[in-house]
């Protein structure tokens, strides 16, 4: 879907091209591709760096900083630092909801209509001082600006949004690509049809992160899980972003040779298309009414269907009972080691009185068990099921993933030292 490019325009004395992109379908495949990559990218790095959830994301904003402050000096559309930005920020926008959920506990739902709010917010300020919302228009660097604070609160929306709709139908990934894909569809021949072109490739911009989303967990998840628990392909975080990444560059690289995407370029070659039809307009608009009700109705009526959801919090003692390094026997050596690490780290802060410190490390333990999830339980799932249920005591202790309030250090101390010696 595309909308009608405008003229360029001098800015405060500076002459700029229009900033982003032509919206072919390169530019879909694309930022499918992002999103899949902002999902599956975060959670292993959040993992793997082992330094908590907020501080990744401190780092994703620095980078992010970075990235965007090249983009706005340019004076034309690039692929390159364009689509380097849109990955970077698809990563920064995940690790902020997961911090609202997996640190602050924030339910999904306030989530969701908190970042919709800021949304509105956005767009609002933005047609007050601009009077327009067109990516075609992206020619200053106030609209510039304006542009990637919308794409960075749409990648927080979409994963909320997501998340959310996980959770409320207890679809697994994999099914649950089908309904933004759905979604998307309907919304570009309501766009054929003739509604407005500015609102149908923002509402299908929203809707490519929860799409990217699920595509990258059902990737990623693994082929047998716990009950409540997404499966999928078992390629793991990595592997789905290596191959998601290589995918990004080959289609980055193919379009900064063609330049087909350039919108100048595309003008020259192609008819403008123009709506001017205000009956199909609000025809179209109707239809959007009514594809949202449709959206709702069958998100309760999945709700209501019986669906398996997560473990409860009751459930964390394990009927196994193993000797002292029985449970680790098959597991590679590297993966255990770094797991005690972080479980030694964790027991130091808490004797050291250091209780965020402590509460970091046995955040990022949790990230890292949950990650090594695929690869370790098919090499011995009774290990794995013994090791699991200990660490959910350690993460009660902590009130990580539960609704109690931390312990004293004396029951994290406990918990700490027991999981420590099942691992030794």
């Amino acid at each position: 879907m595309t909308t009608t490019s405008e003229a360029r325009t001098r800015h405060s004395g500076r002459l700029m091209l229009n900033k982003v992109p032509e919206v072919t379908i390169w530019f879909w495949v694309i930022k499918i591709l992002c999103t899949t990559v902002g999902e599956s990218f975060a959670d292993w790095i959040n993992m793997k760096l082992g330094v908590g959830l907020v501080n990744t994301a401190w780092i994703f904003t620095a980078v992010f900083v970075v990235v965007l402050g090249v983009q706005l000096r340019l004076k034309r559309y690039v692929p390159f630092p364009y689509w380097l930005t849109v990955v970077v920020v698809s990563v920064t926008g995940t690790l902020y909801t997961d911090i609202l959920t997996d640190q602050l506990n924030v339910p999904l739902w306030i989530s969701t209509t908190v970042f919709s709010v800021l949304l509105a917010v956005v767009f609002g300020a933005w047609w007050l001082r601009e009077r327009t919302l067109s990516i075609h228009s992206v020619n200053t660097l106030p609209r510039e600006s304006f542009y990637w604070l919308t794409v960075l609160v749409t990648f927080a929306l979409g994963t909320a949004t997501g998340d959310w709709t996980l959770e409320l139908t207890g679809w697994s990934p994999g099914v649950s690509v089908l309904l933004p894909l759905g979604l998307i569809a309907a919304i570009m021949l309501l766009w054929k049809f003739g509604a407005n072109p500015v609102l149908s490739f923002w509402l299908a911009y929203i809707l490519t992160r929860p799409l990217g989303a699920n595509i990258g967990d059902w990737l990623a998840s693994p082929k047998v899980a716990q009950p409540g628990e997404p499966t999928g392909l078992a390629l793991g975080t990595f592997t789905t972003s290596l191959i998601f990444l290589g995918l990004i560059l080959a289609t980055v690289v193919y379009l900064t040779v063609t330049r087909s995407d350039v919108i100048e370029t595309y003008d020259a070659t192609h008819t403008p298309q123009t709506t001017t039809n205000p009956q199909r307009e609000r025809t179209a608009l109707a239809g959007f009414g009514l594809l949202a009700v449709a959206t709702v109705c069958l998100l309760v009526w999945a709700h209501n269907q019986p669906h398996v959801g997560p473990a409860a919090e009751e459930d964390t003692t394990s009927t196994v009972q193993l000797a002292p390094g029985q449970a680790v026997k098959k597991f590679p050596s590297t993966k255990v080691d770094a797991l005690r690490t972080l479980a030694s780290t964790s027991l130091r802060d808490v004797q050291s009185g250091n209780a965020t410190g402590a509460h970091t490390a046995a955040q990022s333990l949790r990230d890292l068990w949950d990650a090594d999830q695929a690869s370790l339980q098919p090499l011995d799932n009774t290990g794995w099921t013994f090791l699991d249920a200990q660490m959910d005591q350690v993460l009660k202790t902590f009130g990580i993933d539960h609704s109690n309030p931390p312990m004293s250090s004396a029951h994290q101390e406990a918990e700490l030292r027991t999981l420590l010696t099942d691992m030794r």
